[in-house]
């Protein structure tokens, strides 16, 4: 099911038709579940082509670019179209590092600031109390966060992930632990404002690099998933996946993001904080039963469900009692 992507043959003749000078040091870059991805150079300066089956996803980071700022790198997206034979494709600038999971446990107390200054320059993004859910989606509709967060639990067969649901219901322990957490989040959507910070939405997985010794963030791409929403659903990423990233385990996001002077400037940010994170960590784990039912992948499909089991099991975490009182907003 993962995309194929071009041949370097391919890749090499399509950037001969884009660039009126050679194109040099071709170099495959992997890719995610759905892209490919090529490094080169043109004369001095080193770029990135990406192919992929929707062009809508590129043009999201090039729409992206107007949330960069120094916290928050978003590399310059030069040209998004579609190839000859049909494939969407992206040239951007390209940036050097290390993938965020990849940084080494040992540089676990190095890269603390860095992940949650990513965490707070994502928060600082201004937002209007209007702005769409989906926000780069053409004619995207006015979902309300806590709606866009049920759609999510649905097996939609618009969606490009789809038909997992009677592999989930045929397994008696899955369907037992995925119903109890479907519950459990319907449950605490009460809890969840109706906010429309930047959410990020996959920051593990390819998508972000820091620089080798982990004090800087150097990009963050891939804005498919991005929504409006709540702050803390990127801090409930990090820390869902954080058993698999020695690094990012001891860099304790949640709780950096908790403190940050930014964040406990605003009234109302950390309003039932401890709920919605627990909710928004039900929530990526069910989904991703769901992803890994659909790509066939029994080893993650495992380890998802027995994370999955712990977070349900262990509840909301103790937060400091200050981040859990006051009127919900």
């Amino acid at each position: 099911m993962t995309a194929v992507g071009p041949t370097r043959e391919q890749a090499a003749a399509f950037l001969a038709r884009r660039h009126a000078r050679g194109v040099e040091n071709l170099e495959p870059l992997g890719g995610g579940w759905w892209s490919s991805a090529w490094g080169y150079r043109v004369g001095e300066e080193e770029l990135v082509v990406r192919f992929g089956p929707d062009k809508s996803w590129y043009e999201a980071d090039r729409m992206a670019m107007v949330f960069s700022s120094p916290g928050l790198p978003v590399p310059e997206v030069r040209e998004v179209g579609l190839s000859p034979d049909g494939r969407a494709y992206a040239i951007s600038v390209r940036h050097h590092g290390l993938f965020l999971e990849e940084t080494p446990v040992e540089l676990g107390a190095s890269l603390a600031p860095t992940l949650v200054g990513l965490l707070v320059a994502l928060y600082a993004v201004p937002a209007g109390v209007n702005s769409p859910v989906l926000w780069h989606q053409e004619g995207g509709s006015q979902l309300s966060w806590r709606e866009f967060l049920v759609g999510g639990l649905v097996d939609n067969p618009d969606n490009a992930v789809h038909g997992w649901s009677t592999a989930l219901a045929a397994d008696p322990k899955l369907a037992a632990l995925s119903s109890g957490v479907v519950e459990r989040i319907r449950e605490l959507l009460d809890a969840c404002p109706e906010r429309r910070d930047l959410v990020h939405g996959d920051l593990l997985h390819g998508n972000v690099l820091v620089s080798p010794d982990a004090s800087r963030v150097h990009a963050v791409f891939s804005w498919k998933c991005s929504v409006r929403g709540d702050f803390l659903f990127d801090a409930a990423w990090c820390s869902f996946w954080a058993p698999w990233y020695g690094a990012i385990a001891g860099a304790d996001p949640l709780t950096s993001v908790l403190a940050s002077p930014a964040v406990r400037a605003e009234p109302h940010a950390l309003i039932n904080a401890a709920a919605r994170h627990h909710c928004y960590e039900l929530h990526i784990g069910f989904t991703h039963l769901g992803w890994n039912i659909w790509t066939g992948n029994q080893a993650d499909l495992d380890a998802t469900a027995k994370r999955l089991s712990e977070v349900f099991e262990r509840g909301p975490l103790l937060l400091p009692e200050s981040t859990d009182s006051g009127a919900r907003r």
